[in-house]
């Protein structure tokens, strides 16, 4: 999977309260930017980790 400008999609899902204020709590630390930055992150390295047994 390439990073370079790749088009985004809109994903909907529900998590658990905890989770949200949770990454709101890593944004007010300045770790990520967004919310939406540091999901993405979160997948960027499962995706990584599971990526070889995936195909």
């Amino acid at each position: 999977m390439t990073r370079e400008k790749e088009k985004m999609i809109l994903v909907s899902f529900h998590v658990p309260r905890s989770y949200v204020e949770t990454l709101d709590d890593l944004v007010k630390m300045g770790l990520y930017p967004s919310r939406s930055e540091a999901i993405r992150a979160a997948l960027r390295e499962l995706l990584s980790k599971y990526s070889d047994m995936a195909k």
